[in-house]
């Protein structure tokens, strides 16, 4: 794997731009949930390299992007996230590209392919919910007062919470050694950053952006996800035209993590 020069251009630096695989190749831009980083794919990234141009990347506060690029202005809703997404694809000049996106960057994705046509001609949502609090005719798979708890013990005690909610998300409790990479993932996450990525994550609604994606698009579901229920992600498909969705046998939040192979099967099946 090779580090993109940083001083090509600003958004390569800023989020910690790497790319591998076919230079000649379609290129897949691979973007992590919160609390994560680009590492989450490393499991996934080789059953792509041979054909693809692989693309991975931190968002502005997470792994090893530039912290000092982090704008609490900016990043106060998805949307700065998604301007940090059509400026990379931009600076490397992306037209068709795949974007695979898991949980929050699977609604940065759906922003992307609306604000920029052409850039990507096809997106992967893994694990994606539109809306995390239940409304009139809506099951997002939490109440308010949920969603309220969750931000407060952030706030409180963020590596405490880290340690309680991390392992929940992953699920597999029989591979503890999963939940404690989110742990370790969630734990070098800068709070301050952490209890705004968090804010804007859970109490976001995209319910309004789906129909708009015009792209052929994949929803890949696991069961037992705490995160993003069943009935999320069929909701995202049946709001999105041009869509499919895969039941996956993984579990939990992260089948990158728990189910490499099962992900880029699917994936590579979508593709074809």
């Amino acid at each position: 794997m090779t580090l993109a020069p940083t001083d090509k251009a600003e958004a390569l630096h800023r989020n910690n731009v790497r790319i591998s695989g076919n230079p000649e190749g379609r290129s897949l831009v691979f973007a992590h949930g919160f609390g994560c980083s680009q590492e989450m794919w490393r499991l996934v990234m080789p059953y792509f390299e041979e054909s693809y141009r692989v693309i991975v990347f931190d968002h502005v506060g997470s792994g090893n992007s530039d912290l000092s690029a982090y704008d609490a202005g900016k990043y106060d809703s998805l949307h700065g996230y998604t301007d940090d997404v059509v400026q990379l694809g931009e600076e490397l000049g992306l037209e068709d590209a795949v974007f695979v996106g898991h949980s929050v960057s699977a609604m940065i994705g759906v922003l992307a392919a609306i604000e920029r046509p052409g850039m990507f001609g096809a997106l992967v949502l893994v694990g994606p919910s539109p809306r995390y609090i239940d409304d009139e005719g809506y099951s997002g798979g939490f109440v308010q007062a949920d969603i309220d708890g969750l931000l407060d013990a952030l706030d409180a005690n963020y590596l405490d919470w880290s340690q309680t909610i991390a392992p929940q998300i992953m699920g597999n409790p029989g591979e503890p050694a999963l939940g404690e990479e989110l742990v370790d993932s969630f734990c070098r996450t800068d709070p301050a950053v952490a209890s705004q990525f968090a804010k804007v994550t859970f109490l976001s609604d995209n319910r309004r952006d789906l129909p708009k994606v015009t792209v052929p698009t994949l929803v890949l579901q696991c069961a037992d996800d705490i995160i993003a229920p069943v009935q999320v992600g069929r909701y995202v498909h049946e709001n999105i035209a041009d869509s499919s969705f895969v039941m996956l046998d993984a579990t939990g939040h992260c089948p990158h993590l728990s189910a490499p192979a099962e992900v880029a099967e699917a994936v590579l099946a979508f593709l074809r």
